[in-house]
């Protein structure tokens, strides 16, 4: 939005270093989980494939303002503020993971790692505002001429990577408790961590 301007040719704003910096949020999600299990002895080895919907979400902004030194090539004194917002919510999340674990007596801890895939909205943008004036205080004063740019990814699909325990409690015949963490990591325009506390059902056949 920038492109060909005497503020950007001369003060390089769209290298400005407006850092989102990190936001947490907490939610809840609901899911379901299957799987096959191989058993040796004690030691039980698995794949397991695990859904869960939710709105896993967060928000961030920063500002920077900066007053040119000196004259620009235009021959005015520029006052410039960027401001850079993003967002992400992650509305569906599923992993695809090898377990291990050793069976004693009626429970089952066990650890798992594997691939993550994520469904994502992400909205990014940025907004500039230039005042101009033959000085500073003149630029100060002067009202401002303010551009704005944004991008919009609906249904965008998110790579990354799973990791976690967990521990599995016999209750009668196949049903068994399951209570489990996990941490999944996806990496693209936004950085994104989910750690998940987790209890459930389930039935072995």
């Amino acid at each position: 939005i920038l492109a060909n301007t005497v503020i950007e040719n001369d003060m390089a704003v769209s290298q400005w270093p407006l850092a989102l910096g990190k936001t947490s949020q907490r939610n809840s999600a609901f899911g379901a989980f299957a799987g096959y299990n191989a058993q040796w002895e004690d030691v039980v080895l698995g794949v397991e494939a695990s859904y869960m919907h939710g709105s896993f979400k967060g928000s961030s902004s920063a500002t920077m303002s900066r007053i040119s030194g000196a004259a620009l090539s235009d021959g005015q004194y520029h006052a410039v503020t960027a401001t850079s917002a993003g967002s992400m919510e992650i509305t569906d999340m599923g992993t695809l993971r090898v377990r291990a674990g050793y069976a004693y007596e009626n429970f089952l801890p066990y650890m798992f790692g594997g691939v993550a895939l994520g469904n994502a909205n992400i909205v990014r943008s940025v907004t500039v505002s230039d005042r101009w004036g033959n000085s500073p205080a003149n630029a100060l004063a002067a009202t401002p001429a303010v551009v704005t740019g944004s991008e919009s990814q609906n249904n965008h699909l998110l790579y990354g990577y799973s990791a976690g325990v967990g521990v599995d409690m016999m209750l009668w015949g196949g049903l068994f408790a399951r209570a489990e963490y996990e941490y999944v990591r996806f990496t693209g325009a936004v950085d994104t961590s989910v750690n998940t506390v987790r209890g459930g059902l389930g039935y072995k056949f």
